[in-house]
């Protein structure tokens, strides 16, 4: 097996030798920051699926100047939120729009940004996360699931992908509305996306009607999750409506 390669600036301490004004200390070597962002996105759950995607591979669409244009807005959004964070006004980024728009695409690609500046972050599948959920509620549960929920609520950032995707019985919404209250109570961000139906305030389709998902028989996102969690959501997140345009998968294929 062949050894690890072994920094030359460092000599693998992890600290290089500096003069300033006379005065020689130590500091990080950038070797530190590239194996602890490399050791994050190892971390972060996201699905090899979503391996290669990052913003700099979202793809606008060519043959439609409309639809270009209307992704193009939604895709400047996204990256001047991962561009400026934390400096943000708000800590979250809220991506709403039916299937196949690329939400999830762009909602990993910041949260690989946001990695890259050094957070640490962590992706998962709204419907994965409350089945995680529910067996760690078994007492057969091991540790690996007995640590998800609080795992959830403290990591630096949190992506939750297709929020709303499950039926709404009682104890879902009371989890969704834990999490979302302790996040926004303790202003620890989330990337959320959605394919519910939600009124965006100033935001229009292509076809000039309010932009947002049609699932769960239009179903809103506060009538899934509950309108404490959806008013606390638009409070603590840059709200992005995506445009209708042709699949995105299918664009890409």
């Amino acid at each position: 097996m062949a050894s690890p390669t072994v920094c030359e600036k460092c000599s693998g301490t992890g600290y290089i030798v500096v003069e300033r004004d006379g005065l020689s200390g130590a500091e990080r070597c950038s070797c530190y920051f590239a194996n602890r962002v490399g050791h994050m996105m190892a971390v972060s759950n996201i699905p090899p699926n979503f391996a290669d995607k990052s913003l700099e591979s979202f793809q606008l669409p060519q043959d439609n100047p409309i639809a270009r244009q209307a992704l193009a807005d939604v895709f400047l959004q996204t990256k001047l939120y991962a561009r400026d964070f934390p400096m943000v006004d708000k800590p979250g980024l809220l991506l709403i729009g039916n299937p196949g728009t690329g939400k999830t695409h762009l909602a990993v690609g910041a949260l690989k940004a946001l990695i890259a500046k050094g957070f640490e972050g962590l992706f998962y599948d709204y419907q994965q996360l409350l089945t995680d959920i529910q067996r760690s509620w078994s007492q057969q549960a091991g540790s690996q699931q007995e640590g998800v929920f609080k795992r959830v609520m403290e990591v630096e950032v949190l992506l939750l992908d297709d929020l709303g995707a499950r039926r709404a019985i009682d104890w879902v919404e009371d989890v969704v509305t834990e999490l979302i209250t302790y996040r926004y109570n303790h202003r620890k961000p989330m990337i959320t996306t959605t394919n519910l139906s939600e009124p965006v305030a100033g935001h229009q389709t292509m076809a000039g009607k309010t932009p947002g998902g049609v699932n769960r028989a239009g179903k809103t996102l506060g009538e899934i999750v509950g309108e404490r969690s959806r008013s606390r959501l638009f409070e603590m997140c840059r709200v992005v409506a995506m445009p209708a345009v042709e699949d995105y998968r299918m664009r890409r294929r």
